[in-house]
């Protein structure tokens, strides 16, 4: 699908783990969020993220308080370990679906209040 819609480019779909227990978001292209190279294979990326985050107080058992654990929502490396979420999927789109706005601003806003209480302690 070509890249001119506004939800599947600019929002979250989901977000990814690294080794060094980093976090990158990915809009429903599987890009990077501030990223606009599509040329890498998604093993450059994985290797080149430029763009990621270290989140106090983001764990496993925080994820599965915000994200509903189906089958597909949540992915785990070998040792049991979350390390992909998805925040929705085709059933459960906002720009398709839109009762389920809600449900996927819910899912930002906790994320969000993570960076907003790393703020809080850097700005005292």
């Amino acid at each position: 699908m070509s890249l001119i819609n506004f939800f599947r480019i600019n929002m979250p779909y989901g977000m990814e783990r690294n080794e060094n227990n980093e976090w990158y978001v990915f809009n429903r292209e599987y890009v990077p969020l501030g990223w606009n190279d599509t040329s890498l294979s998604k093993q450059d990326l994985k290797s080149q993220i430029p763009i990621h985050t270290k989140y106090k107080g983001l764990t496993d058992n925080f994820i599965l308080k915000i994200v509903e654990d189906t089958p597909n929502a949540i992915k785990r490396n070998e040792q049991g370990n979350i390390n992909r979420v998805f925040f929705y999927d085709d059933g459960t789109n906002p720009s398709i679906q839109k009762e389920e706005w809600d449900r996927y601003f819910k899912i930002l806003k906790k994320l969000s209040s993570l960076i907003n209480n790393e703020m809080t302690h850097i700005l005292k």
